[in-house]
């Protein structure tokens, strides 16, 4: 089999995903060498020695070196540095080589190239592979400042406790905006967190930033109308995005593509209070990324099987006319990143094969 589509078959085994198309047969032929795919090919999403690498791929330890180091430069892989040595590993579609590609090469004639492409991937496939299953990639998690009864809210829906709780914090270009450019939200918003976000800022593709600092930036990005997401997991977040239906990935799977398990709702709902409401519009008329807000008798009302629960229009109501209260019954959380993971490929009927790249 010719090495790129090996190598994109390998991408598809991934929760993310990474369906045929002439656009991501580019898009890997520009970001990887032929000699860089020929190693690539023989790597897992699980971290692996060079050793192990090279052994896996029949070259010297120093040929699988050269290249694997190439790859990390660009960052079109990972590599954990631990007290043992350097550990290698590969990258989904998203996040991983979108975001890397159109940050990293910021600046370069490839950039806009690569930005075109994975535009056109979007429509390819991307969109329906990362939203397509029962059991969504990334959730919504409400503006903390809307939760009234604090002592209920559970870890994972606090915002502050995830940032706080998070280690190493980067924040990087959101790709979505750079790739799409259909608004003037702030672009500054994502954030990785751990060893991936050492990883990024050792690459100069992120900058770190403080839990208090990345607070401030999430204040920003809630202010601007943006959803905070985070990956669709109880124990801890790898990733936090502040999303806008116009460009995100995920947001539009839900409204453009009409994919109903696009972003999993927050355990909240969107609730008017009419007496109090005075027809304002502010909550309707842009606010709601997602047009659950909409107006009845001149009084702001809530399409509650369109909320997903994000809070942005209780946070803008001049008169405290909407509050987020629970729901009946809140949706199911996977209790970590790997059951998510697992229970999203089994859903594609593609955990055997991922199985196999995870074990070779």
């Amino acid at each position: 089999m010719e090495p790129y589509e090996e190598f994109r078959r390998i991408l598809d085994t991934h929760p993310a995903g990474a369906p045929h198309s002439s656009a991501i047969d580019e898009i890997l032929r520009l970001l990887f060498t032929e000699d860089e795919i020929r190693i690539a090919i023989h790597m897992s999403f699980r971290l692996k020695t060079a050793e192990e690498i090279a052994r896996n791929a029949s070259v010297t330890q120093e040929e699988a070196m050269q290249r694997l180091d190439s790859m990390t430069e660009k960052t079109v892989i990972f590599c954990h540095t631990t007290e043992k040595g350097k550990r290698y590993s590969l990258v989904p579609t998203a996040p991983g080589l979108c975001e890397r590609s159109v940050t990293k090469f910021k600046g370069t004639p490839l950039h806009e190239r690569l930005r075109s492409l994975w535009q056109q991937y979007r429509n390819d496939g991307m969109i329906v592979s990362l939203c397509g299953e029962p059991t969504p990639l990334m959730r919504t998690i409400p503006v903390e400042s809307t939760l009234t009864n604090k002592t209920h809210i559970l870890p994972y829906e606090s915002v502050s406790k995830l940032i706080r709780n998070s280690g190493t914090i980067a924040v990087f270009d959101c790709a979505c905006r750079v790739t799409e450019q259909r608004c003037n939200a702030p672009v500054e918003t994502c954030f990785n967190f751990g060893a991936m976000a050492e990883f990024l800022i050792e690459k100069s593709v992120a900058r770190r930033v403080t839990p208090d600092e990345a607070l401030a930036i999430l204040d920003r990005t809630e202010k601007a109308g943006l959803i905070h997401c985070g990956n669709n997991a109880a124990d801890k977040a790898t990733v936090i995005c502040n999303c806008c239906s116009c460009c995100c990935l995920y947001l539009q799977g839900l409204v453009e593509f009409k994919k109903p398990h696009a972003l999993a709702t927050s355990s909240y709902l969107a609730f008017a209070i009419e007496d109090r409401c005075t027809g304002c519009g502010i909550c309707y008329n842009g606010r709601c990324q997602v047009k659950a807000m909409t107006s009845r008798d001149s009084k702001a009302h809530v399409l509650t099987e369109k909320c997903i629960g994000c809070g942005l229009c209780a946070s803008a109501c001049p008169k405290g006319a909407i509050e987020l209260r629970k729901r009946d019954v809140s949706p199911d959380v996977p209790a970590s990143f790997m059951d998510l993971g697992l229970q999203v490929v089994k859903e594609k009927g593609k955990a055997e094969a991922f199985m196999e790249v995870m074990l070779k």
